[in-house]
């Protein structure tokens, strides 16, 4: 799942399970250990499986580690600083979760620039060495913690190509029917990457498409923001259509309703009270689901059900 909307990637999980709640969530993060938030896929936060990030972070990152140095040179960043922020982060999350702000302070003092994304980038070179993954949630915050302290010991490494294998596989069960090129631009990784992966599935005798996405379309449903179905195929024309203002230039992904399988609407969540924005004419039939879905989203939430607004 996407994970760099807090509230949008506990949304994520909501749409595609039952009877969880965003409470939930937070334990597994928190006190379960089960999931975890870090940078991986195209070098943005992702809430994986805990026992899927060591070879997610292994097969993903690599290839994010001179963008990252690029863009720390040009926030103000030095090589040398950058390994000096690295040594500062790690020696302070052995010594327990770190919420960025606490962070902030520690690589201030020695020295090491977090103006504009300064901190942003530190931080994400710590996690492309290895070092940190976000752990457990502290006032709406995820902290950051040593990998190992963690997670525990890594378990054996995986051969690249059962990595990969592992990847197509896992990509085709949610996104079919899709390519090479579609798994490449999702996952971040070469496109002869993604080819080989599908073509090791295929020699095994596992269909590059297993599940068509034309069948069995989900009932209508809203999606919270940085849904990963805007996000899994080099075009989203198919689900976006028209309503392009749903993902904005500076790369805001919006909360939306879908309704066969299609973007009908944006909404919202102010004050206890979940506002739907149609986009185009919505059927009485498909209005009634999303209201009732609505009241699923308060509940995941914790929040007191209250009637959705539906704005024409």
């Amino acid at each position: 799942m996407q994970g760099q909307d807090a509230r949008g990637a506990r949304l994520s999980i909501r749409s595609r399970s039952t009877g969880l709640t965003a409470a939930d969530v937070d334990a597994a993060l928190t006190d379960r250990r089960s999931l975890v938030i870090s940078w991986l896929n195209r070098g943005t936060l992702h809430l994986v499986s805990a026992e899927d990030y060591w070879w997610l972070h292994a097969l993903t990152t690599p290839q994010l580690v001179t963008g990252n140095a690029r863009r720390l040179g040009q926030e103000g960043v030095s090589p040398v600083q950058a390994d000096l922020g690295v040594a500062v982060v790690v020696d302070a999350v052995a010594e327990g979760p770190q919420t960025r702000s606490r962070l902030r302070e520690r690589l201030d003092r020695a020295g090491v620039p977090t103006r504009r994304q300064a901190l942003a980038h530190v931080l994400i070179a710590a996690t492309l060495r290895g070092h940190v993954v976000r752990g457990p949630v502290r006032d709406g915050d995820h902290a950051f913690v040593a990998v190992r302290d963690w997670l525990g010991e890594p378990p054996a490494a995986l051969d690249q190509n059962e990595a990969l294998t592992r990847l197509a596989r896992r990509y085709l069960a949610g996104h079919a029917p899709a390519d090479a090129r579609d798994l490449a631009r999702w996952a971040g990784i070469s496109l002869g990457a993604a080819r080989l992966g599908l073509e090791i599935l295929a020699g095994r005798g596992e269909p590059e498409e297993p599940v068509p996405r034309t069948i069995g379309l989900p009932p209508p449903r809203l999606l919270g923001a940085f849904d990963p179905v805007l996000v899994g195929w080099v075009s989203r024309e198919q689900i976006v259509g028209r309503h392009q203002q749903i993902v904005t230039s500076n790369g805001l992904f919006h909360p939306f309703a879908l309704v066969d399988g299609r973007a009908v609407a944006t909404w919202g969540l102010a004050d206890g009270t979940v506002s739907i924005r149609a986009l185009e004419r919505i059927s009485p039939a498909a209005q009634q689901a999303l209201q009732a879905d609505a009241l699923g989203v308060l509940h995941f939430l914790g929040l007191p059900e209250r009637p959705a607004v539906i704005v024409p």
